[in-house]
C-alpha cells in the first residue's frame, strides 16, 4: 500500500501535467462561417434616381405682348385643342426684309421638324408592327414548347416598349403641328400689319397642342411677356421614366434590356423596370464629399401596370437597382468570406476544424454574394469576416449565424 506523501506526490504531477497540457495545447478559436451552396445570384448596380415625364411640352408666347391671367392650376386636366391662355399682341414693328425673311425661316424650319416627326412615326409603327409579329410567332413556340417563357417574356416587353414610342412619336407630330401653325399666323401677320393698326392688335388665345395634365404655371398673373416665354408645361404624367445617373464603370457594365427593380417609392412592393437607354456621354459631378465623379444617364422604363404606381409623379425619388448579371443555379459564397491574395482569390475552407487556405477563382461578384467557378464545393464551411488571427492549421469553433454576434 502506497503511503500518504506518495500519494500526494502523484496527485500533484498528474494536476502540474494537465495544466501544462492546457497551456501547450492550440487554442481553438471561434469563427464565424457560411456554407457554400447552389443558389440564385444577381450582380447589381444600386443608386438613387428620379421620375420624369417622357414629352412635356411647355407652351410659349408665340409674340411679344401681355399675357391675360391663366386660370390653370398644376395637375388640372387639359385637351387638345383646348385655350389655356390669352394674348394680346404688342403693336408690330415696322416692317422690314429681316422680320420677314425669320418668320419665314421658322415657317421652314417648322415644316422640316414636322415632316421628321411624320417620319419618326411611321418608322415607329413599323417597328410596332414587326414586334407583333414576333409576338405572335413567340407565343406559338412557347406553346409547342421550343422556346422558354423568358423569350416570351422578352416579346411582350418589345411589344410594349415600340407601343410607348408609337405614343411618343404621336405626340411629336401634334406638337410639330402646333409650331408650324404658330409659325404661320405670325408670318401671315408681318405680312399684313393693317390687322394690328392704332396699337395692339386683337387679343390671341394660345391652345393646348395636346392633351395631358398641367405640371406647372410658369406664368401666371397678367405681365407682359418676350416671344418665346413660356407660359405653361404640359406632360402625361403617366407617360413616367426613371433616369438614374452611375459611375461610368457602373454604367459600363449596364447594356439596354436589363431588369431593374425600383424601390422605396411610396408604395409597398417594388416596381419593375427594363433599361431602354444607356447615354453614350458622361459628364463630371461633384459628391456629398466634393470628389469629381465621371457619371452617365441611365435611363429605365416602368413596365409594373399603371394601376400599381398611379400615386408616382414628375420629379419623384426612388432607389434603383439594376440586375448586370444572374444565373439561377450558380455556385454562390458570401463576399465577404473571399479576400485577395496577390492577384487571385482565395478563402478560409473549414477542414477537419482546422482553417485551410484555398484559392478560388470568382466568376463574378455581387453586392453580397459572389458566384464561384472554381477552388469551392457545395456543402464546405468557409469563414466569413477573418480575422489577423486566422492562419493556415489553426483550430476553429464554427459557429452559427444565430450564434454569432450582430455585424
Amino acid at each position: 500500500m502506497r503511503s500518504l506523501p506518495a500519494l500526494l506526490a502523484t496527485v500533484v504531477v498528474a494536476v502540474l501535467g494537465a495544466i501544462a497540457a492546457a497551456l501547450l495545447w492550440p487554442a481553438t478559436l471561434p469563427v464565424d462561417v457560411s456554407v457554400v451552396q447552389r443558389g440564385r445570384f444577381e450582380a447589381v448596380v444600386e443608386e438613387d434616381g428620379r421620375t420624369r415625364v417622357r414629352e412635356r411640352y411647355v407652351v410659349s408666347a408665340p409674340l411679344a405682348g401681355t399675357v391675360l391671367r391663366v386660370d390653370l392650376d398644376p395637375g388640372e386636366e387639359v385637351s387638345r385643342g383646348q385655350a389655356i391662355a390669352t394674348v394680346v399682341p404688342a403693336a408690330p414693328p415696322l416692317l422690314d426684309a429681316r422680320s420677314r425673311r425669320e418668320a419665314e425661316d421658322r415657317v421652314g424650319a417648322a415644316e422640316a421638324e414636322l415632316r421628321r416627326a411624320v417620319e419618326a412615326l411611321a418608322h415607329a409603327r413599323t417597328a410596332l408592327a414587326q414586334e407583333k409579329i414576333d409576338l405572335s410567332r413567340a407565343s406559338k413556340l412557347a406553346a409547342e414548347g421550343v422556346v422558354a417563357h423568358a423569350d416570351l417574356d422578352k416579346a411582350e416587353l418589345a411589344v410594349n416598349l415600340r407601343a410607348r414610342e408609337v405614343s411618343a412619336g404621336e405626340f411629336e407630330v401634334h406638337v410639330a403641328e402646333h409650331r408650324l401653325d404658330l409659325a404661320r399666323t405670325l408670318l401671315a401677320r408681318l405680312r399684313d400689319p393693317t390687322r394690328d393698326s392704332g396699337g395692339g392688335g386683337e387679343p390671341w388665345e394660345i391652345r393646348s397642342p395636346v392633351g395631358g395634365v398641367v405640371l406647372r404655371v410658369l406664368q401666371e398673373s397678367e405681365s407682359t411677356i418676350a416671344a418665346g416665354a413660356p407660359i405653361v408645361e404640359i406632360a402625361d404624367p403617366g407617360d413616367l421614366e426613371v433616369v438614374v445617373d452611375l459611375l461610368t464603370e457602373d454604367a459600363a457594365r449596364v447594356v439596354p434590356g436589363d431588369r431593374v427593380a425600383l424601390e422605396r417609392w411610396g408604395g409597398e412592393t417594388p416596381l419593375e423596370g427594363r433599361v431602354r437607354q444607356v447615354e453614350p456621354s458622361g459628364f463630371t459631378k461633384l459628391s456629398a464629399l466634393g470628389v469629381e465623379e465621371q457619371r452617365v444617364n441611365v435611363v429605365v422604363d416602368i413596365v409594373s401596370p399603371r394601376a400599381s404606381w398611379s400615386n408616382l409623379g414628375d420629379g419623384f425619388r426612388v432607389d434603383v437597382r439594376v440586375v448586370v448579371a444572374e444565373a439561377d443555379d450558380a455556385l454562390v459564397v458570401p463576399t465577404s468570406a473571399l479576400f485577395r491574395e496577390g492577384a487571385q482569390w482565395a478563402a478560409w475552407v473549414v477542414e477537419d476544424g482546422r482553417a485551410r487556405r484555398r484559392a478560388v477563382t470568382v466568376a463574378r461578384r455581387g453586392t453580397r454574394l459572389a458566384e464561384v467557378a472554381t477552388g469551392l464545393s457545395p456543402g464546405e464551411l468557409v469563414i466569413v469576416y477573418p480575422g489577423d488571427a486566422v492562419a493556415e492549421g489553426v483550430r476553429v469553433a464554427p459557429r452559427r449565424e444565430e450564434e454569432s454576434e450582430p455585424r
